[in-house]
């Protein structure tokens, strides 16, 4: 019979092998639910997997009874996606440890020790982090934690909804305007469940492209798996299946069998069927940056330090006595205008009108006098600059007001030398473009605020065919799928690496930043008002 899958024929002949070689969320059925309750009579509206917003997992209420079943229904990977977190209702006795009940376990990774089948599990308590591991027949009631993280709905699919389970979801961020052609009701920000229509992943002989059947095709099947040689079938690897690769491996051949949705430059050479050279992972230092403007959305960029153009600063905007002290360095004096007055209620301290002009000089404290009694004040330090001298005056580091940054500094720079010179965040606009890259995105922005440095994987690639240059593709945001072919490049030295600005979507912002974060300390609060 022939079969018409997302617009392609493909045709399963009776007899026809067919190697599965995964089972993936195609779409999702999300239906409103009220109080964390599932309605029958809720309607239900079909979402793709790349439905804008981000969202927040609701704690399944329903137990595990055992942690093999938490193994067998919950993905556990090596990313930070696949690091479920959960707590027992009791206390759980190992060797030289007790776990007490209600404690947060996270399943970091599944292997055989010492001949049995265990997770390995992380805990942190008394801010000391212990390590340990817990055997797939260890039973009890294992029940989610509760998950302050933000996700695409790709990878809620992806990660976040258990076999055999349905996943509710509570919308955190539109991040892009309703209009008529969203399913949702206009202003929702409720609950979903998220019920999941899965495909089959497959590949044939004769084929050298992934095939996608949808679960619900009515074909019958025979298990040959035992009489078979899954030898003869080609083998697709993600790039994350190529990053986990030991560095021996590399370099390597590889024939694309899915290329990815993006169209603009290099991934548009990343088409089905083309062969490229791998030539080695790694990790490579990015800037985030995001295009300043008042209204959204934003765009959003990853530049690479290799960038070659040159950019001249540009002011900065900030609402706080506390930023003040923040955005000061040693390297200049910092030099303001205010845009909005503040009226101090207390003597010792000034009282700021708009376009007043600070040289900021350092935080100190103060006692004043508060209702009667002694209080220490943190405070800025100033001299505000007049016509002919300058005043010495005191902020209070509460102080909500407005102030922008005057610029005396006309000297243009290469990036690499503003992440050595300046603290981020830095604004910016590009003043010579990089002529090595054919059309430089960067040079059309009219301001940049660069946020902050990041570390990220990616595979160094070139065409296999014309290996005239060379460039650096994302592991964890390009959906593409290679099988490995047995040709020689060892000792093939790569070409000159091709610099890449990629541009990254919002949600693919907002993970960056959660996961560059995620291990850093808050900042401090600014302080308040003495009370």
């Amino acid at each position: 019979s022939i079969y018409e899958m997302f617009g392609n024929e493909c045709c399963l002949s009776t007899g026809e092998v067919i190697k599965v070689i995964g089972f993936k969320i195609n779409k999702l059925i999300a239906s409103i639910c009220e109080n964390n309750e599932f309605s029958r009579f809720s309607a239900k509206v079909e979402l793709p997997l790349n439905f804008p917003g981000l969202y927040k997992v609701v704690a399944d209420k329903t137990p595990y009874v055992s942690v093999e079943e938490i193994t067998r229904k919950v993905a556990i990977g090596p990313t930070r996606f696949g690091h479920p977190c959960f707590y027992s209702s009791e206390d759980i006795k190992l060797a030289n440890f007790t776990i007490k009940h209600g404690e947060q376990i996270t399943f970091t990774s599944v292997e055989e020790v010492n001949g049995t089948m265990s997770v390995n599990c992380v805990m942190v308590r008394n801010n000391q982090t212990h390590s340990f591991t817990l055997p797939l027949s260890q039973e009890g009631k294992f029940y989610e934690c509760e998950d302050d993280q933000i996700y695409t709905l790709k990878e809620i699919a992806e990660w976040k909804i258990p076999k055999c389970r349905h996943r509710i979801v509570k919308l955190s961020n539109t991040l892009h305007m309703w209009d008529s052609s969203n399913p949702l009701p206009e202003n929702f920000d409720g609950c979903l469940i998220l019920m999941p229509v899965y495909e089959v992943q497959a590949v044939m002989k004769f084929r050298k492209d992934i095939v996608h059947i949808l679960s619900d095709l009515d074909v019958e099947v025979k298990d040959i798996t035992d009489g078979s040689d899954i030898n003869s079938f080609l083998q697709p690897l993600s790039l994350e299946d190529v990053f986990e690769r030991t560095s021996m491996e590399f370099p390597m051949v590889a024939e694309i069998m899915e290329g990815p949705s993006e169209t603009q430059n290099p991934y548009n050479l990343l088409s089905t069927g083309k062969e490229i050279i791998i030539y080695k992972k790694y990790q490579a230092a990015r800037v985030l940056a995001s295009e300043i403007r008042s209204d959204s959305p934003k765009r959003h960029f990853l530049i690479p330090k290799s960038y070659k153009g040159k950019f001249k600063r540009r002011p900065r905007e900030l609402p706080t006595a506390y930023d003040l002290d923040i955005a000061r360095s040693e390297k200049e004096q910092l030099h303001v205008v205010a845009t909005k007055a503040f009226a101090s209620p207390h003597k010792e301290f000034f009282s700021v009108s708009v376009g007043d002009q600070f040289l900021v000089q350092q935080c100190q404290t103060r006692e004043i006098l508060y209702e009667g009694r002694k209080k220490l004040v943190d405070v800025l330090a100033c001299e505000q600059i007049l016509s002919d001298t300058y005043k010495k005056v005191l902020l209070p580091m509460y102080m909500e007001g407005s102030f922008v940054e005057v610029i005396h500094d006309k000297k243009q720079y290469h990036l690499s030398e503003i992440c050595k010179e300046f603290h981020l965040p830095f604004n910016v606009k590009v003043s010579v473009r990089d002529l090595s890259i054919e059309e430089d995105v960067l040079a059309a922005v009219p301001g940049l605020q660069f946020e902050e440095e990041i570390t990220d994987s990616y595979l160094l690639i070139s065409s296999a065919t014309n290996p005239v240059e060379s460039w650096e593709i994302p592991v964890y945001r390009l959906n593409i799928l290679v099988h490995l072919l047995s040709k020689d490049v060892q000792g093939v030295v790569p070409p000159v690496t091709k610099t890449t600005v990629e541009e990254i979507s919002e949600e693919q912002y907002y993970m960056v930043r959660r996961y560059e974060n995620q291990t850093l300390h808050p900042p401090p609060r600014p302080p308040k008002k003495p009370t």
